[in-house]
């Protein structure tokens, strides 16, 4: 009887690893061209297929499935609380374009929630142990070590939002300082006199884009000399809580405030709430500007004036980087930045403001 040649199974036979080396390429990259995935460029999929003809490999499914654990899969990694995750729109938007995306190939989405250093850590090892093939994250904190992780152990990975304006780890975002600026261009060219912010919460770094654009704006009108005064600045958390939290603080504060930009619509509609108790009309006493353009501002009443940010295309876009960088991993090795994309922002009037 021959010999078994079964990729991993066969103890006499070829194994997959031989066949990556003899490609040049990694043991993922083989498997993805041996499984038929199109994520693949032309020449690695024939240096591949000449491998597999020239050793005489012949793949297990079975075998490579278990030695592979969870492999074609890939993981969107959320480090935030349920709550926040089922109560804004923003995650469910970008969730529907990474499956989107994801649902043209051969991959297997993992929703993982991060709530503390334990549940951090058990997700590196998980990704150490390359149990997925690639990691996207999503709501990145300035502090968070875990991009920095994966690179570390060379698990592919892009995150949504830039932890810094030096990011080196592939990141899509959207021009946060554009947006802002717009927004208070807009409230300036309403007449209002006193605009203030609620600002995300600061150690994101889309956040501090956000307040700087509020700034820049304020110091073209030639409002308040180069940066307005603190009391006009409050810092929230993108919950609705947290807007209805900062509007009252800033109602305590400057009483006399006819504007207020908010940085996330979630935010805008506690904002709403807030000056509906005080008594305050909208846009009658206090013109509200919001961002994101998500479901929250078209249900608002009145209907939000917010700052379009394309959501659910960044969740797509973040899925083909991945792919790319997948694909072209060992080409990627050691390099000290990865690929990046700044998408659009747009404002879109209604009648808030």
């Amino acid at each position: 009887m021959p010999a078994a040649r079964g990729g991993d199974a066969g103890r006499s036979g070829p194994t997959l690893e031989q066949v990556a080396a003899r490609a040049g390429v990694g043991r993922g990259t083989a498997s993805r061209v041996i499984n038929g995935s199109p994520r693949v460029s032309e020449r690695t999929r024939a240096a591949v297929q000449a491998a597999v003809a020239e050793l005489g490999y012949v793949p297990n499914r079975a075998a490579r499935a278990l030695a592979a654990g969870s492999m074609d899969a890939v993981a969107l990694v959320v480090p935030e609380q349920e709550n926040r995750l089922f109560a804004e729109p923003y995650f469910s938007e970008i969730l529907r374009g990474v499956s989107t995306q994801l649902a043209e190939t051969d991959m297997q989405l993992l929703l993982t929630l991060l709530h503390d250093e334990r549940s951090r850590e058990r997700f590196t090892q998980y990704a150490a142990a390359h149990r997925v093939d690639g990691v996207l994250m999503v709501s990145v904190h300035g502090d968070d070590p875990l991009p920095d992780l994966l690179r570390e152990v060379g698990m592919p990975a892009v995150i949504s939002g830039r932890r810094s304006h030096a990011e080196h780890v592939p990141y899509v975002d959207s021009d946060n300082f554009l947006g802002a600026q717009l927004a208070v261009e807009h409230l300036i060219g309403r007449g209002r006199r006193q605009v203030a912010t609620i600002t995300g919460p600061l150690d994101m770094y889309g956040a501090r884009c956000r307040l700087d654009g509020y700034h820049e704006a304020l110091r073209a009108a030639g409002r308040q000399g180069a940066r307005p005064g603190e009391r006009l600045v409050v810092e929230g958390d993108f919950t609705e809580e947290g807007g209805h939290r900062a509007m009252c603080a800033l109602l305590e504060r400057e009483p006399g405030v006819d504007a207020v930009f908010c940085a996330s619509d979630v935010m805008a509609a506690g904002a709403r709430l807030a000056l509906r108790e005080a008594g305050r009309e909208v846009p009658g006493d206090v013109a509200l500007v919001g961002f994101d353009d998500s479901a929250v501002a078209r249900h608002m009443d009145p209907p939000l004036t917010t700052v379009r940010q394309p959501i659910e295309e960044m969740g797509r876009a973040m899925v083909r980087m991945l792919l790319e960088l997948m694909s072209h991993e060992r080409d990627r090795a050691g390099a000290e930045q990865g690929p990046y994309l700044v998408l659009p922002t747009e404002l879109v009037r209604r009648r808030s403001s």
